[in-house]
């Protein structure tokens, strides 16, 4: 039995081997480190930002879309963080998120400290009082 799980490890999806602090250490990762732990993206295309500049390249896999800035992943967009899912209701969000969270109405702001850069924790929030996104991102960028 124990054989049987080590030879169908491999076949999980990508997302089998990944936890909730973990996904706040995807911010930074160099694109040889993200297709070394994920494969080759399941799709790839481009992000306009509202700047010339601010366009992205994108790499998506099932575990989220990593936006890429030169050689390294500056945000990700998750469907879920910290039990916090795309879906849930706002309050569900603020819950979670804790005391130091700043409510910007149709998003939430949460600075993340123990990193190399400062990083962003934001999730948005519809007109329906819904989560629509989730991102983690440098928020020196």
């Amino acid at each position: 039995m124990l054989l049987l799980l080590f030879l169908t490890l491999p076949l999980w999806t990508q997302e089998r081997l990944v936890n909730v602090d973990e996904q706040f250490s995807f911010v930074g990762l160099r694109l040889e480190e993200l297709i070394e732990r994920f494969g080759p993206p399941k799709t790839v295309f481009a992000a306009r930002g509202s700047e010339l500049w601010q366009d992205d390249v994108v790499f998506q896999y099932d575990v989220g879309d990593f936006y890429i800035y030169r050689d390294r992943v500056w945000q990700v967009r998750l469907s879920s963080v910290r039990g916090i899912s795309v879906r849930d209701p706002k309050q569900v969000a603020l819950l979670v998120m804790g005391d130091n969270v700043q409510d910007m109405g149709d998003h939430l702001l949460l600075p993340v400290s123990g990193n190399n850069w400062p990083m962003m924790f934001r999730v948005n929030i519809n007109q329906a009082g819904l989560v629509s996104a989730i991102y983690i991102y440098r928020s020196d960028y």
